[in-house]
């Protein structure tokens, strides 16, 4: 399968700290791609020199970073969204005082198909999209973001960057803070997107879920690539089920990750 996102020896400082050290990965086109570790391992840090955001983070960079085959080193953060590479970031961030709907009007802002007639189609069959994956953001177009539940405001953040027209897309912790419940919905909406065609970074520390969807998993330890292989494999392997599942026998291990599996669909369900 030929590769969407490559990225080959980057390393990052913050200053004189050291925060990732030639790190290679890559994401095959159409696939969801899992990066695991603690905090402090470098994820974050991974999606903002992908994104080219680390510049606003004080961050700087070496190594190569190639989507689509074309190189994404040098371009501004804008152009890698236009180029089809957008960034759902950690803790959710939308603008709390617009509107759901303004929320998803700003998201649409960076298409690279543009705001003349074939843009605004576009923007239109991405907001049908949004909304059939989320109702709630229908029913609460004209409420402010900030009034919304954390799932809701997840949801949002999601519906956000699908408003882009995202080829590939970069998942900060997506499940971080919210409810069980809440995160196997959003998981289940993460495996949806992927199923229409767009490809998945995914960060996560909730282990299950992330192995759960991806096919290839990565993982990182203090800025470097410790383990990489199938997520399966990887799931299967005694360090991960001890550091990242929590359990020390492989039964446990396995229903751990089945259990992502086995949850109910929550098609419309909100908190």
């Amino acid at each position: 399968m030929a590769a969407a996102l490559e990225v080959s020896s980057l390393s990052v400082s913050y200053g004189p700290v050291r925060a990732l050290h030639d790190v290679s990965l890559t994401v095959p086109d159409g696939a969801i791609t899992a990066v695991l570790g603690g905090n402090g391992a470098g994820k974050t840090t991974l999606l903002r020199a992908i994104s080219r955001t680390l510049a606003f983070h004080r961050g700087a960079g070496t190594g190569s970073i190639r989507f689509g085959g074309i190189a994404l080193d040098g371009l501004g953060a804008a152009r890698v969204v236009a180029a089809g590479v957008v960034q759902v970031p950690e803790g959710r961030q939308v603008f709390a005082r617009m509107t759901v709907a303004d929320n998803l009007r700003a998201g649409a802002l960076g298409r690279r198909d543009g705001r003349g007639p074939g843009g605004r189609r576009a923007s239109a069959a991405a907001l049908a999209r949004v909304h059939a994956l989320f109702p709630v953001l229908a029913d609460r177009a004209h409420q402010r973001a900030g009034l919304l539940s954390g799932g809701e405001q997840q949801m949002l953040a999601l519906g956000r960057a699908l408003m882009a027209g995202p080829r590939l897309l970069l998942l900060d912790e997506p499940s971080l803070g919210l409810a069980p419940l809440m995160a196997r919905r959003i998981a289940q909406t993460v495996r949806e997107i992927n199923a229409a065609g767009t490809s998945v970074l995914l960060v996560e520390q909730n282990a299950a879920i992330a192995l759960r969807l991806a096919s290839t998993a990565y993982v990182l330890e203090v800025g470097e690539v410790a383990l990489h292989g199938p997520a399966a494999e990887l799931a299967a392997s005694d360090e991960v089920r001890r550091r990242y599942l929590g359990v020390v026998d492989e039964d446990a291990a396995n229903d751990a990750v089945r259990a992502e599996a086995d949850a109910p669909r929550l098609r419309g369900w909100t908190p």
